[in-house]
C-alpha cells in the first residue's frame, strides 16, 4: 500500500482511510472533525424542527405527532443520534444508524415521489446518507468528547 506524504506535513503521514480512522494531528484528522460536528449539527436541527418546531416547525407548520410512523420516530433518531455525533460520542455507531435512517427516508418515503432526487426533494437525504456512512468509517476526527474521557 503506497502512503500519502503531504506535502505541508513532515512529521505525519497518512496511509488513507484506515480501520482506525484517519491518522492523529493531520490536516485531515481536523476536517473530519469539523465535517462531522457541522454535519451533526444540522442534523439535531432537523430533529428539533421535527419534534418541537424549532426553529421552524415543518410540513406546513405542523410538528410530527407523538409515536407517528416514520416522522416522530426519525425526529428522535435525528435529535439523539445527531447529539451524539456532534459531540463525537458513539461516533461511528450513531453515524451508522443516522446514514441507515437517511437511507430508509429516502428509499421508502422519497422513492414513492419520483426517481430522481431533485424530482422527489430526496437530495438532503442521500447527502446526510452518504455524509454519516464516511463518518461511521472514518472516525470521529478532532474535538470529539470521547477522547477527553
Amino acid at each position: 500500500m503506497s502512503v500519502l506524504r503531504l506535502p505541508f506535513s513532515n512529521a505525519e503521514t497518512v496511509s488513507g482511510l484506515r480501520a482506525s480512522g484517519v491518522a492523529r494531528g493531520t490536516p485531515l484528522w481536523f476536517v473530519l472533525g469539523f465535517f462531522r460536528i457541522i454535519t451533526g449539527l444540522l442534523f439535531v436541527f432537523h430533529g428539533l424542527s421535527e419534534l418541537f418546531g424549532i426553529p421552524v416547525a415543518p410540513y406546513g407548520g405542523q410538528t410530527a405527532a407523538f409515536l407517528s410512523w416514520p416522522h416522530w420516530w426519525a425526529g428522535v433518531i435525528e435529535l439523539i443520534a445527531g447529539i451524539l455525533v456532534t459531540v463525537g460520542f458513539g461516533t461511528r455507531v450513531a453515524a451508522l444508524l443516522c446514514s441507515g435512517a437517511m437511507a430508509y427516508a429516502y428509499l421508502v418515503v422519497h422513492q414513492k415521489t419520483g426517481l430522481w432526487p431533485i424530482e422527489n426533494g430526496g437530495d438532503l437525504p442521500i447527502l446526510f446518507c452518504w455524509s454519516f456512512f464516511l463518518i461511521a468509517f472514518a472516525g470521529p476526527g478532532a474535538f470529539a468528547i470521547r477522547r477527553a474521557l
